[in-house]
């Protein structure tokens, strides 16, 4: 029997064993070491040769991830550990550091309980660490601490044991800092890490050693040892002594849950169902004989298989041959093959139970984030709270084929990116027939066209900032009439203020939740009227919300559903430049309905609807916003002047500096709109000394002395005539 084969029977003995399993990923700022880590866990489990361990990348299987040295999507592992004589399952997720995949961590973090974090010992916590730990914190997964590189401050820095001891207090300080910062105040005093009790590990991913102090006491061992074995050039006898997988692994098991420990406050985090009901029972007990409810974190499109769905189980056990339900792309399937992975390959095995994380073929419309659950219980399951994204999509390119005879190629590989890629949006806009790609940044969209381009040829703009349109006061009411003048309505629109706006990106109210629920948040939080947070109807998704305040209306509930869609219709291209609005109230204040149901069907309300929100929205002061990146630089102190006068000059500022070791740390905004280039001119103007991450932060105004260009080139670049429509041509009058 080949190992391989012996290793799965084993795995999927212990797949039973709940209370064994582990399931838990590793995140980490770009560069600080989390790929070298998991091949180090990988050589342990007897995939990798140890040899090569540490530069095999064995996660990084895409060809683009190995040249680049970054890993890009996440890729999952099933490992085997044994601690005092009892084996464990741990299944391993590994996740991008670079900020542009943020959103492939914010997937993985779904479906695991535990995080290892990873911070470098030179560069301390990081502005992306901070991100992934909030992210991980957010989804209620217990973070534990892995120093690494801590060969550096040894070889390179040759600092000595109490500045080496003043660094590893400072990372701990600083990450614990972030704990009771970001962590909900019943887990924040409980999920402090402790070096005494062995929840951080320190050491080398690269040179394959690493040690928590209790198993440093348990050998007798100080630090200073292992400075000698450094200057004594003996770094192989140091990897015998203290495995870097040994020290990770142990920490794993003792200080990251199980799922049967997880589930029970995870659950009512994730699922906003009943948890009384019987699946909310199953879910919380993580029960493998009930109702089958999986929350699929990862969707690939295999060039064999077709598309490949990964998931958590949470409850119940997925067989092949199943008949399961996607909640969100409400569709029933019969599952054609059930599998585990192993790297980049997958094991067929024929039944996965509550706990671990399975793959399954036959899915045609799954995407990350769907919930699939049992076929017989598809009316009575809620599904999982959406998936809350750190960034948005804010540049874009077009592209097109060189050879017109490519087009139906280029429409295929760009859906197959965004099914893959959630964080990727893919659009054809009807007027110019171009073919949009939006992404986070301009890695993000290198990449993904590299992929396009080694398929077929095509030509790429240059890329795009993307726009959002709003309003800075309040429109007196708007009248909008149906086309056959048999209908009327009324509408006010006005800014959406900054607490509604920031409950709905934290999930705290959506459309779906109990009305009296959300009215009462509405009320306490965000200091709503209780007649409008009762009659909130609708929120899409860019943060704009239709309210109701009107007053016995006859026929109003006939029509209720064509109103919301006219109004999101009218959101979801502003007229200042087609962009999204974002933030903006439109409220429904009179209406006037035809009593024959011919005469007021969608062909009438929607266009009506659409007008008179258009014509309150040019009444309320319009303006646009623009995507704003946080940018944090780490160079040589000398360098903090040139950083900060090239910031200026592209609209951006400097907010702190931070001095660590030999580095200055600028962390400052910059628009995006300003961004582009800014690689080249950083590489030239410190000799290449700067190294960077720029990431959404947030939207901001245009300033008012470029709005005019910016919308004139906007709508140019769209064929739409430069100067944007006035309010009276949409606007009816009586």
């Amino acid at each position: 029997m080949s190992a391989r084969i012996k290793k799965i029977e084993e795995i999927t003995k212990m797949m039973a064993k709940k209370e064994q399993i582990r399931n838990f990923g590793i995140i980490a700022h770009i560069d600080h070491g989390k790929t070298t880590l998991s091949d180090s866990l990988l050589a342990e489990a007897g995939l990798l040769s140890p040899t090569i361990a540490g530069q095999a990348r064995a996660l990084d299987y895409l060809e683009e991830e190995q040249k680049r040295g970054i890993t890009i999507k996440s890729a999952n592992i099933s490992l085997l550990h044994e601690l005092n004589g009892t084996p464990f399952l741990a299944n391993l997720i590994d996740t991008p550091g670079h900020v542009d995949f943020t959103g492939h961590v914010t997937r993985a973090l779904r479906v695991i309980d535990g995080a290892v974090v990873v911070v470098d010992a030179v560069e301390e916590v990081m502005v992306q660490t901070e991100t992934v730990t909030r992210q991980a914190l957010a989804e209620r997964v217990k973070p534990v601490l892995f120093i690494n590189k801590v060969d550096r401050l040894i070889r390179e820095l040759k600092l000595d044991d109490r500045a080496v001891q003043e660094k590893f207090n400072r990372i701990i300080r600083d990450f614990n800092g972030l704990i009771s910062l970001y962590g909900e105040k019943e887990f924040a005093g409980k999920w402090r890490v402790n070096p005494a009790n062995g929840s951080v590990a320190f050491g080398s991913a690269l040179h394959g050693w690493g040690f928590t102090i209790p198993q440093m006491q348990e050998l007798g061992l100080k630090f200073g040892d292992i400075v000698a074995y450094y200057r004594e050039e003996n770094v192989e006898e140091l990897r015998k002594l203290l495995p870097v997988h040994a020290a990770v692994l142990d920490m794993v098991v003792k200080h990251l849950p199980n799922p049967l420990e997880a589930q029970p406050y995870r659950i009512p985090k994730i699922w906003h169902g009943d948890l009384n009901g019987e699946v909310g029972k199953a879910m919380l007990e993580c029960d493998e004989d009930g109702p089958t409810v999986i929350c699929l974190n990862n969707v690939i499109v295999d060039p064999h298989a077709g598309i490949v769905s990964t998931g958590r189980v949470f409850s119940g056990t997925i067989n092949e041959g199943d008949r399961v339900y996607l909640l969100t792309a409400r569709k029933g399937y019969r599952v054609q093959q059930t599998s585990i992975y192993m790297g980049a390959r997958r094991a067929i095995v024929k039944s996965i139970p509550a706990g671990n994380i399975a793959a399954m073929l036959g899915l045609e419309l799954a995407r990350a984030g769907e919930t699939v659950v049992a076929e017989e219980f598809k009316d009575s399951v809620a599904p999982f709270e959406k998936i809350k994204y750190v960034s948005e999509p804010v540049v874009t390119v077009a592209v097109e084929p060189k050879h017109p005879r490519d087009l139906p190629k280029l429409v295929d590989l760009m859906q197959k990116l965004s099914i893959q890629d959630p964080n990727l949006v893919a659009t054809i806009n009807q007027e110019t027939g171009e073919y949009l790609l939006s992404g986070m940044g301009e890695l993000h969209l290198e990449i993904s066209l590299k992929e396009i381009q080694s398929q077929i040829e095509v030509t790429v703009s240059p890329p795009i900032v993307v726009y959002r349109e709003t309003v800075t006061s309040t429109s007196p009411p708007i009248l909008g009439k149906s086309p056959n003048k048999h209908n009327r309505i009324w509408i006010v629109v006005e800014p959406l203020n900054e607490e509604t706006i920031n409950l709905i990106a934290e999930g705290e109210i959506s459309e779906y939740q109990d009305r009296n629920e959300r009215a009462r948040i509405l009320r306490e939080k965000a200091g709503w009227d209780s007649q409008d947070a009762r009659n909130l109807w609708a929120i899409d998704e860019h943060f704009n919300v239709v309210v109701d305040r009107t007053r016995g209306i006859q026929y109003l509930r006939e029509v209720r559903d064509t109103i919301i869609s006219g109004a999101k219709w009218a959101c979801e291209a502003g007229p200042l430049a087609e962009e999204p609005m974002r933030g903006v109230k439109v409220n429904v204040v009179d209406c006037q309905l035809h009593e024959d149901p011919v005469h007021r069907g969608p062909a009438q309300i929607m266009p009506m609807t659409r007008r008179a929100t258009w014509g309150a929205f040019l009444s309320a002061k319009p303006t646009l916003l623009e995507p704003i990146y946080k940018i944090q630089v780490s160079v040589p102190p000398d360098y903090i002047g040139v950083i900060s006068s090239v910031l200026s000059q592209r609209r951006g500022q400097v907010l702190s500096v931070d001095q660590k070791g030999p580095l200055a740390f600028i962390t400052g905004e910059i628009p995006v709109r300003e961004s582009f280039g800014l690689a080249n001119e950083l590489r030239s103007k410190t000799s290449g000394r700067a190294f960077w991450q720029t990431q959404f932060s947030r939207w901001a105004e245009v300033p008012k002395s470029l709005l005019g260009e910016v919308i004139a080139e906007v709508r140019r670049r769209k064929g739409l005539k430069p100067e944007p429509p006035k309010p009276e041509e949409y606007i009816d009058t009586l």
